[in-house]
């Protein structure tokens, strides 16, 4: 007889050991340094919450284009894996366990942001609804222009060399972004992706690109230490398409031939509601993947304990309670209260707000 598995026991993903199951999801926070390395702050930052039993970092650009945010991290430079190795160590020495998530932002970017000025990459030339944080200030995106068929090898190698890197820095893994309106999700949609060669049109040629990217880093670090984040429903940056269910099953199908170590959902829109689409199943999903499966959304102990006992959910990942509770994983032990979040100073700035929440411990509790 099977123990109804425990939020806070150990598990096992692909080669390593987490200390439990609670996840902290990827929070951007815009706080990178000259030549987008991770902040010195960053190392306290992230080593304050080892005890998750993984940490998927902040989304991480995997080369100059793939920008859409002032002062988001990269992995593409020497500076910046050394950055990264900085806070790897620090989180390791701390007993954690730690993924980088890589990102393409595609449209979602302003020209201010790309190199020389240029324009934003995406499947196709259509614009965004939707605005990007530029000069300390949210601002309307810049229009893209497509991909020309003979770059997109380039920008699939591109994720492979960032998820080298992501070694090199001493993380034990990466997370494709293929989620949220970023540029996999881009190519996945038929509302921005408009191709009519072979990365447009059907469902199979839309899936194409995410299949290219996750074959390239499998092939480059291993499935065991390759993870994916997807978000079916989530009409974040203005994305739309007209059967998210045929189109996730597809992916569903693909990801369990590439075998990931783990898939990443988000349950309805990103940071808000969970039933922005009534009654989408997401456990019909599930049942097309047989690796592990990470849950994300709003999700609270009592959720989380109730989605491990129905074998719902492997992994529970939660995202702002990080922010503002270090020590969440202990604070949901004991059904502690949270630290109030400061809104005022997720974006940008220094240590208030990143590095200044207290702990259970340091308050004497």
């Amino acid at each position: 007889m099977t123990s109804t598995p425990d939020l806070f026991e150990s598990y096992r993903l692909g080669d390593i050991t987490l200390a439990n199951r609670i996840v902290m999801a990827p929070l951007t926070r815009n706080r990178a340094v000259a030549g987008l390395v991770p902040s010195p702050l960053a190392v306290e930052y992230y080593a304050q919450r080892a005890s998750a039993g993984l940490i998927v970092t902040e989304a991480t650009q995997v080369s100059a284009t793939a920008q859409g945010y002032q002062d988001t991290p990269g992995i593409f430079t020497d500076a910046q894996v050394e950055g990264w190795k900085a806070i790897t160590s620090a989180v390791r020495a701390k007993g954690g366990r730690m993924f980088v998530q890589l990102w393409h932002v595609g449209r979602v970017s302003h020209r201010s942001l790309q190199p020389g000025g240029a324009a934003p990459l995406a499947p196709s030339a259509i614009r965004a609804e939707t605005k990007t944080y530029v000069n300390n200030t949210f601002v309307e995106v810049d229009e893209p222009r497509a991909l020309t068929l003979d770059e997109i090898p380039g920008i699939v190698d591109d994720f492979r060399k960032a998820a080298a890197n992501a070694i090199r820095a001493g993380f034990d893994g990466v997370e494709i972004h293929a989620a949220n309106g970023y540029l996999i999700d881009q190519f996945l949609r038929d509302g921005a992706n408009q191709r009519t060669d072979a990365y447009g049109g059907s469902i199979e040629n839309r899936v194409r690109f995410l299949k290219e990217v996750m074959e390239a880093v499998v092939g480059e670090i291993g499935a065991s230490r390759t993870g994916v984040r997807i978000s079916p429903v989530t009409p974040a940056n203005g994305l739309t398409d007209s059967d998210p269910a045929a189109l996730f099953a597809h992916v569903m199908d693909v990801l369990e031939t590439i075998a990931p170590v783990y898939v990443h959902m988000i349950e309805g829109a990103t940071g808000g509601p969970r039933d922005v689409v009534p009654g989408f199943d997401f456990e019909a999903l599930h049942q097309r993947y047989s690796g592990t499966w990470m849950v994300n959304n709003g999700y609270d102990k009592a959720m989380a304990e109730q989605a491990l006992a129905s074998g719902k959910a492997d992994l529970v990942a939660f995202g702002k309670l990080f922010i503002s509770n270090p020590d969440l994983v202990e604070r949901l032990k004991q059904d502690a209260a949270f630290n109030e979040l400061d809104r005022d100073h997720l974006y940008g700035g220094g240590a208030k707000g990143y590095i200044d929440y207290p702990t259970l411990e340091s308050v004497g509790a």
